[in-house]
């Protein structure tokens, strides 16, 4: 049984470098570019159940692959910013280097945020109710945030340790069908129709 993380389509925050969290902002042409290409592959993968983030990102790049009525589910979410919502990665770094290297490491958490702990129980314990749920491979269609802390959660794999998720591709777990709850192995990473953007904003 398969696992199938989509990360959305590149937003116009996104373009910005701004810190989305539960905020939103539409797609960019590139990012409707991404979605439209990873079809064929979905296509070829044929997952059996579909859900999703009910955030609007991600709910335009359902569409936009032809899930009109996914299953929203609000546990989805990209991790809560709090203040940094809407702030710009380079003036974070340019006036709290440090603070923003803590929160990277999941060591800071903004005020009104969610701790990085508290994140990837939320991810790990809905996506692991959703597999184990039914039968067939799923596809969560999500954010970065969330692909990282399913591979952390699943795999023990940091943030760090990985490239950044590049938008509009496709991150494979592959669980065990006798027993979900085992851990899953890693089959496919950042798989897409574009090369690998290391400077993925989140």
């Amino acid at each position: 049984m398969r696992l199938i993380l989509l990360r959305h389509g590149e937003t116009l925050w996104n373009m910005e470098k701004r810190l989305q969290g539960h905020d939103d902002s539409p797609l960019s042409p590139r990012g409707i570019e991404q979605a439209k290409a990873i079809i064929s592959t979905l296509q070829t993968l044929a997952p059996q159940r579909v859900v999703a983030s009910d955030l609007g990102r991600v709910q335009e790049t359902a569409r936009l692959i032809g899930y009109d009525e996914p299953q929203l589910d609000a546990q989805l979410r990209e991790l809560n910013m709090g203040t940094w919502t809407g702030l710009r990665k380079d003036d974070l770094m340019a006036e709290h280097p440090d603070l923003y290297h803590q929160w990277r490491a999941g060591l800071y958490v903004p005020k009104g945020g969610e701790a990085w702990s508290d994140f990837v129980s939320r991810i790990i314990t809905t996506l692991s109710s959703r597999v184990a749920a039914g039968k067939g491979d799923l596809l969560a269609i999500v954010h970065s945030g969330v692909v990282r802390a399913a591979v952390y959660g699943f795999l023990g794999l940091k943030p760090e340790q990985l490239l950044p998720v590049t938008p509009g591709t496709l991150t494979i777990l592959d669980f065990n069908d006798e027993d979900p709850s085992l851990p899953p192995r890693l089959e496919a990473y950042n798989i897409g129709a574009f090369a690998p953007d290391t400077e993925a904003a989140d």
